[in-house]
């Protein structure tokens, strides 16, 4: 699904990223882990397309055997590549039904997004006062985190890069949201980046890495999330 090779980024003339290689492959779950600064959302940004983020000359990113270095981000989320932002922005005047019928224009009628949008509230037990508001306005942290899944579904993605889903969202809102991703894998490569190993107990992860220093240092089961738990990351840093 997503190959990187050589991937090497660097902000303000500082390496963030250095010299990565790795495989995320179809119809898996990753959890990237790591410490502050390790470069995990250098990554969601980088393969995102972010214009900050900019691969050297020798990096490739290559997606669905396409190499998409030198894409723009908006081309990149028309291949299906997306990616959930630590903190959603609100979007004043504009509803989640408003926002997604333009994303989807010439490709489902309004009606059938609008349909899709209350099935899908009702399984993530979104209110229904949220929708008509303005985007993520007056949304708690796991209300916000359960619209960006929402958005995630009916864009339909190949790619979903879910950066910090975890953070500000209470238990239930949490096993709601695992369990919908977990449904959700057939057919794509999940990407979770996580400081904790929480999520990870709703759902199972094939594969957990371990960023420090703009590196995947350490690959395991979601048992390797538990030993992170336990001894932090300076042991596996040594």
């Amino acid at each position: 699904m997503v190959y990187l090779k050589n991937l090497t980024v660097s902000v303000s003339n500082k390496v963030i990223l250095d010299n990565l290689n790795f495989e995320f492959k179809k119809n898996r779950v990753y959890a990237l882990m790591g410490p502050n600064g390790s470069g995990k959302s250098t990554l969601a940004y980088t393969i995102a397309g972010h214009p900050s983020y900019k691969a050297d000359k020798k990096s490739k990113i290559i997606f669905n055997k396409k190499n998409i270095t030198n894409e723009t981000a908006d081309k990149r989320a028309k291949q299906g590549i997306f990616l959930s932002f630590q903190t959603p922005m609100s979007l004043s005047g504009v509803t989640v039904f408003q926002l997604l019928r333009l994303a989807l224009s010439g490709k489902k009628d309004p009606l059938s997004v609008k349909q899709q949008i209350d099935q899908l509230a009702k399984r993530l037990h979104i209110k229904r006062e949220l929708l008509s508001r303005s985007l993520n306005d007056g949304a708690s942290g796991g209300e916000k985190k359960k619209l960006e899944l929402l958005q995630a579904v009916l864009l339909d993605p190949k790619l979903l890069i879910f950066d910090e889903i975890d953070t500000g969202v209470d238990v239930d809102a949490l096993k709601t949201i695992a369990k919908f991703l977990d449904g959700f894998k057939k057919g794509r490569t999940i990407i979770i980046i996580t400081h904790y190993n929480r999520i990870l107990k709703y759902i199972k992860p094939d594969k957990v890495l371990v960023m420090v220093g703009g590196r995947i240092v350490k690959e395991g089961s979601y048992r390797l999330a538990e030993q992170v738990e336990k001894q932090g990351y300076e042991k596996i840093k040594s």
